[in-house]
């Protein structure tokens, strides 16, 4: 099953359960892939999909920052709701443990030695991790690993 007919399948359920919030947020995810799929004139690949649902996610994130700075309580609340049903349709994440795990692994690999060789790890790291980790994690552990 695509991404898009999961999606449509969540949406009937969520107005079936009348549950606003859900419903709102996965209207939002189906109106994101869509109009990626118009943009690039072909069905997603799943990599793609990844890559528009992170997106999503990242900007939620990057909102609820934001929010919790300026004290919005209900948005934040809206948010992290918001957040969860984005979380439901990417890949399992890694943990911490196993971020690092990889970017040392890679870093063996590109044989980088200090933080100038920061770019060539990054540009062979992300790839690799695309959707199954926080960019900012992967970043701080990369500059980390490099000191």
């Amino acid at each position: 099953m695509s991404l898009l007919e999961s999606l449509q399948k969540d949406m009937v359920a969520a107005m079936k359960a009348k549950d606003k919030a859900k419903l709102s947020t996965v209207r939002m995810l189906k109106a994101a892939v869509t109009n990626e799929q118009i943009n690039v004139g072909h069905d997603l690949t799943s990599d793609e999909e990844v890559s528009v649902l992170s997106r999503e996610l990242k900007q939620r994130k990057d909102s609820l920052e934001e929010f919790k700075a300026a004290g919005r309580d209900q948005a934040v609340a809206d948010l992290e709701a918001e957040i969860a049903v984005v979380e439901s349709y990417l890949p399992e994440q890694l943990s911490v443990d196993e971020v690092k795990a990889v970017v040392e692994e890679t870093i063996k690999a590109v044989g980088a030695t200090s933080k100038a060789d920061f770019g060539k790890v990054m540009g062979v790291l992300m790839p690799k991790l695309k959707g199954k980790a926080d960019g900012k994690l992967v970043n701080a552990t990369v500059k980390e690993l490099l000191q």
